[in-house]
């Protein structure tokens, strides 16, 4: 796939009015060519938020030089905002179990061209999936963790994840639970996906809990991972309509495949940054 040559804008502020003016203002004034621009205002927070993309051909402003050029406008609208450009690849660890339908789907949309990052490294507790990583070519390392070590398995995580300097992590069906220590590393930067549409059924065995409840739909959840289990920042959701004729195993295997697709959307949108997160929420731009 071409790699487009733009650079990407998050905003979020205190609703007000000149925003818009303000910012088109000065990316008009260094000659930039906007290709998108969306915007979202949540009324009951007052917040502004804002995605923004433009052509770097002809812009004349060093990226390098963005934060010094750009402080006055952000100062004066008391902004938060970070820069990004599309051409930089991050870099994504992917972290699996035993299960291999998450895994699969992403190895092969990275391998596509689909996905615009590098994967330098799987991590997982099993050596189930050593032979997919092996087919796609891409590094596999396993490390055991056990409720005695669970701690020295993590540092030993954290040191593969500097050495490979990695900028995001995806848990695609990792079956542990990640503590608060690891998490602090990684801030909005660890993507999981959950078998269930959160709130309904976090934790453990949700398709068994759904199928004694009798539910009539099933789903799908991806979030970025905080210290309270399946209740980080939902980034993508999708559902399926199922029946009294459904087993656990229907349910289990229809769940598969909105796992694969809601993961890899949300994958998808952090790389090309997309995702705005505020009050435990996200907006995901167009």
């Amino acid at each position: 796939m071409t790699t487009k040559n733009t650079a990407i804008l998050l905003i979020s502020c205190p609703d007000q009015k000149g925003l818009v003016a303000a910012i088109a203002d000065f990316l008009y004034q260094h000659n930039a060519n906007i290709l998108h621009a969306d915007q979202h205002q949540d009324a009951e927070l007052k917040l502004f938020l804002m995605r923004v993309e433009w052509d770097l051909a002809g812009f004349d402003l060093d990226l390098n030089d963005f934060e010094q050029e750009f402080a006055v406008t952000a100062t004066r609208f008391q902004m938060q905002w970070r820069l990004a450009r599309s051409a930089y690849r991050p870099k994504l660890a992917i972290f699996v179990s035993r299960y291999d339908h998450c895994l699969a789907d992403l190895l092969y949309r990275y391998q596509t061209g689909e996905l615009n990052c590098d994967i330098p490294l799987i991590l997982s507790n099993h050596t189930d999936t050593q032979w997919l990583a092996e087919a796609y070519q891409v590094p596999f390392q396993h490390i055991a963790v056990n409720r005695e070590d669970k701690a020295d398995a993590e540092k030993t995580q954290l040191a593969l994840l500097r050495h490979h300097h990695v900028d995001f992590i995806v848990l695609a069906r990792y079956m542990q639970v990640l503590s608060a220590d690891f998490i602090r590393h990684y801030p909005n930067r660890i993507v999981n996906i959950h078998h269930s549409f959160l709130p309904a059924f976090h934790g453990a065995r949700p398709y068994h809990r759904a199928f004694e409840r009798g539910v009539k739909l099933i789903g799908a959840t991806s979030h970025y991972v905080t210290e309270v289990l399946d209740d980080g920042p939902i980034i993508e959701q999708d559902v399926a309509r199922i029946s009294h004729r459904d087993s656990l195993d229907d349910l289990i295997r229809r769940g598969a495949d909105l796992e694969k697709i809601v993961l890899s959307r949300a994958v998808r949108w952090h790389i090309e940054n997309r995702v705005l997160l505020y009050a435990n929420k996200t907006v995901v731009f167009d």
